[in-house]
């Protein structure tokens, strides 16, 4: 039985992540927090010995991988599927300005209703292009290797509900993560499980009839 491993993590702190923007694809880079915080989830995700890495290429996920490589030495694939989602004329704008100027689209992506956001991608599409390389690159592992996938909030949540199978109006139940945190996925002999969502420390032993 194989046994492998799928950690996505999401880039550290940027300046439009204080000021509440949609980043979706436009390239922002990390503020000096956001690179400390990147420094310290490395020294964590290090210990798990990590045996490959593929990352975004936007300069966000790219300085935040670039901290676990000081680290391991890992090369880092980098792949535009892994991008955020596109979300067209959203981008750039806060909170506030999105309900402001397009309310009615907000609510129903709230309501789990299929939406291009700002006329950009729909969630689902967001999944069809970062799904098939995480899994792609999962399929190279041993049977007991770990994947680090440096990426984004959004297609990290999308990538991981397709991965469980979830029905894509659920995705949003999965929540968001914090700058820098992580999420972990374990295989199972009915395919892959969550273990640790939104984490910030490293995955402990679970035990219990369903282990």
């Amino acid at each position: 039985m194989r046994d492998r491993r799928i950690v996505l993590w999401r880039h550290g702190q940027t300046a439009w992540n204080l000021e509440g923007r949609f980043q979706g694809q436009t390239d922002i880079e990390l503020t000096e927090a956001g690179v400390l915080q990147a420094r310290r989830a490395a020294r964590l995700l290090a210990a798990l010995r990590p045996d490959a890495m593929i990352c975004s290429d936007l300069l966000r996920t790219r300085a935040t991988a670039a901290e676990l490589v000081a680290l391991t030495g890992l090369e880092v694939t980098y792949d535009s599927a892994l991008r955020e989602t596109y979300a067209g004329v959203w981008q750039g704008l806060t909170h506030d300005e999105i309900i402001a100027r397009h309310g009615e689209q907000y609510a129903a992506w709230r309501r789990g209703e299929p939406v291009r956001r700002g006329g950009g991608e729909l969630e689902t599409e967001v999944a069809d292009r970062a799904a098939p390389v995480v899994l792609a690159h999962a399929d190279k592992l041993t049977d007991v290797g770990t994947l680090v996938v440096v990426s984004h909030g959004g297609t990290i949540r999308t990538t991981i509900g397709r991965l469980l199978g979830i029905e894509p109006r659920h995705w949003e139940a999965l929540g968001g993560l914090s700058n820098c945190s992580w999420s972990v996925l374990g295989e199972s002999v009915r395919g892959w499980r969550l273990l640790e969502h939104n984490a910030g420390s490293l995955p402990e032993p679970v035990l219990g009839d369903d282990t």
